[in-house]
């Protein structure tokens, strides 16, 4: 996942003023730490997960990804 901006969910997370354990919860986590993993990139968020993840986050599910592959993602569509 080398294109995926976890930088821009961290940013998104506080802007937002989210607590860690609010998203861990949210996205069906045991705790915040394990949430805490994959906003580090220790794991991967599944495809499955970005819709949810982009509701919380009040974004688009392009907006996770750096702005090549989100802009070969719009010309597909």
């Amino acid at each position: 996942m080398n294109n995926f901006n976890l930088e821009f969910i961290e940013q998104r997370r506080n802007e937002l003023d989210i607590p860690m354990q609010t998203m861990a919860i949210e996205l069906g986590f045991k705790n915040a730490s394990t949430y805490l993993k994959y906003e580090r990139g220790d794991y991967s968020f599944k495809a499955k997960q970005l819709p949810l993840l982009a509701r919380i986050l009040n974004c688009k599910i392009t907006d996770f990804f750096s702005l090549i592959v989100a802009d070969l993602a719009t010309e597909v569509s």
